[in-house]
């Protein structure tokens, strides 16, 4: 279970690393949202879940352009954030908004019956 300081430290990161892709990395990160960052309970380690918008060649670009940049995105946020350990950061898909999308897709595609008209729903 998360502490009141990890949550908060959670959110802090989060709008820092967004904060950092949308002002010095603003072409390159244009498609990225970070939705979630989990930090470890010692806060050495970081997961950052991030979601793209378009496809798998936009996830693959997002991808190479994280696992480069990394460091340099770590480096900025180590000027703006104050903490005894800044943890490393590893960054994932985060595929629940994907997922989500995929699954109203396929609700849009089931052919609902009509309602007969004037007949009960049986009990």
């Amino acid at each position: 279970m998360a502490t009141n300081r990890t949550i908060r430290v959670n959110e802090l990161l989060k709008r820092e690393i967004s904060d950092i892709l949308h002002t010095r990395f603003q072409a390159r990160s244009v498609r990225l949202t970070i939705t979630e960052v989990r930090v470890a309970p010692d806060l050495r380690q970081a997961l950052v879940f991030y979601s793209v918008i378009g496809g798998v060649e936009e996830e693959a670009v997002s991808a190479q352009f994280l696992s480069a940049e990394g460091g340099a995105i770590r480096q900025h946020l180590a000027r703006r954030v104050v903490l005894k350990y800044l943890p490393h950061l590893e960054f994932r898909l985060d595929e629940g908004p994907g997922r989500a999308h995929d699954v109203l897709q396929l609700l849009d595609e089931l052919e609902v019956p009509p309602e007969p008209d004037g007949e009960e729903e049986p009990k």
